[in-house]
């Protein structure tokens, strides 16, 4: 028979197992609004716009095309060869991807041979086997010693091997020992007296401007890739601006820039012809931040964004996305209402600024020259105190390229170069601040801008 003693014992044993189970039970997540909208309408038709590519990345014929431009230059310079040892340069001239690191990494291209001569790290011998390679050697790994490849069957230790010396002996053993070769990078003074010392009857010469020149004037090819990441961009966008007006002060910046990246990763993946393999998918970059309320008010902020969105903010997404090395920025900077004080007339002098830009961007236009009328115009709008930056870097595989539209820069602007647009303001003491960014496309006539989402207020001022 149960007594009372039993039934409270066992009540109380299944009080506590509840307890324990509520208190493992996952919170519940609470469903959040759908995203909608119809930003996508909002997008401008551009008749500027170059036709986008229709590959993914740029075919081995182009860089062989490339290499021979670069060829004809060394030529003109009396050098029998180029070292590329920069990550930038070797993707660029190869079209080989890979990852910079501690490890030596060098591809060597003789002027009168369509060859690649590659000195790499065993971590990329794969990438390198597979790819274009008229000839190879490879270390096993930094530091490396003598006769020490573990994945041949040979332990060895010792002291570290230079692989400077070991690169070099490999160009005399191909018959440059005593050539005039070209660097793509300038060494230090010290770097360059050992390399004298290791091939005394080498010339060295810094070639490295005949590299820069050449990447940052885009072919045709190159500017058709672009194309296609900003049209993607564009799209990523108009999902950004849907999920904020969807989610509203529910949300935070970080959950804002983590739906936008998600979602601009699976748009551009879905198009990608890829097996898993190196040399598909390669240069794809989708990298999206977000940034509510004083965040917004400083051009580089180092602190994490994760604050919730509140009435009145200003907010930027911003990033950059790339497809096969190419694309650009492309930056949204909204404001929820109500508008800060002097806030709407920031804007508009933010967004002049950066149609002046893309006007005066032409060929033949020189770089300061631009810079010196837009901050004229600012200061003419009393924004002095809002200014903290140049007008725009330019844009390339490594993100910020030479040349700058900065009052220092007397570069003349040339067809296929491409630039940021980057007037921004910024007002920190009133907690808020107006960045927009956009891939500016130097032509004959004007700059064009690749992004097509509109720098206007219909678009950026948005209510909650």
């Amino acid at each position: 028979m149960s007594t009372r003693r039993d039934f409270l014992r066992t009540s109380a044993v299944a009080a506590v197992g509840a307890a324990a189970a509520s208190c493992s039970k996952a919170p519940e997540t609470p469903v959040q609004k759908p995203v909608t909208g119809n930003s996508a309408s909002l997008l401008v038709k551009n008749p500027d716009h170059p036709q986008p590519a229709t590959f993914d990345r740029l075919p081995l014929e182009w860089y062989k095309a490339t290499v021979g431009r670069l060829q004809q230059k060394l030529g003109e310079r009396g050098l029998d060869g180029i070292v590329l040892t920069d990550r930038w340069n070797i993707i660029y001239f190869t079209g080989l991807f890979h990852t910079t690191t501690e490890r030596p990494f060098a591809a060597f291209i003789p002027t009168k041979e369509l060859a690649v001569y590659w000195f790499h790290p065993g971590l990329d011998l794969e990438l390198v086997k597979s790819w274009w390679a008229t000839d190879r050697e490879y270390y096993y790994d930094f530091h490396h010693a003598e006769g020490g490849f573990p994945n041949e069957g040979k332990v060895a230790i010792g002291p570290p091997v230079d692989l400077v010396e070991w690169q070099l002996r490999g160009l005399a053993k191909r018959g440059f020992g005593d050539k005039k070769i070209g660097l793509s990078e300038p060494p230090s003074a010290r770097k360059l007296a050992h390399m004298q010392k290791i091939l005394p009857k080498a010339k060295f010469e810094d070639a490295d401007d005949i590299c820069l020149k050449m990447r940052v004037v885009k072919t045709p090819e190159e500017i058709a890739l672009t194309q296609r990441a900003m049209n993607y961009f564009s799209q990523i966008h108009a999902f950004g601006r849907d999920y904020i007006l969807s989610r509203g002060t529910d949300a935070t910046d970080f959950e804002v820039a983590n739906a936008v990246q998600k979602y601009g990763t699976d748009l551009v993946m879905k198009d990608i012809k890829r097996d898993g393999k190196p040399h598909t998918a390669v240069g794809i970059e989708v990298e999206i931040g977000c940034r509510t309320g004083i965040g917004t008010a400083y051009p580089h902020p180092n602190q994490f964004h994760h604050n919730k969105i509140k009435k009145g903010d200003s907010i930027q997404i911003a990033g950059v996305v790339k497809i096969g090395g190419y694309g650009g920025e492309l930056y949204a900077p909204y404001q929820i209402a109500p508008w800060p004080a002097g806030g709407e007339k920031m804007w508009q002098v933010m967004a002049e600024g950066s149609n002046m830009q893309v006007r005066m961007s032409k060929a033949g236009a020189r770089a300061q020259e631009i810079a010196k009328a837009i901050h004229e115009y600012q200061v003419q709008q009393g924004m002095q105190k809002y200014l903290y930056q140049r007008i725009a870097h330019g844009e390339g595989m490594e993100g910020h390229q030479y040349p700058y539209i900065a009052l220092g820069n007397v570069d003349i602007l040339e067809e296929g170069m491409t630039f940021s647009m980057e007037p921004g303001l910024f007002a920190p003491e009133e907690g808020y601040g107006y960045n927009p960014s956009d891939n500016v496309l130097v032509t004959k006539d004007k700059g064009v801008a690749m992004g097509s989402k509109p720098l206007t207020t219909e678009w950026h001022f948005l209510t909650l």
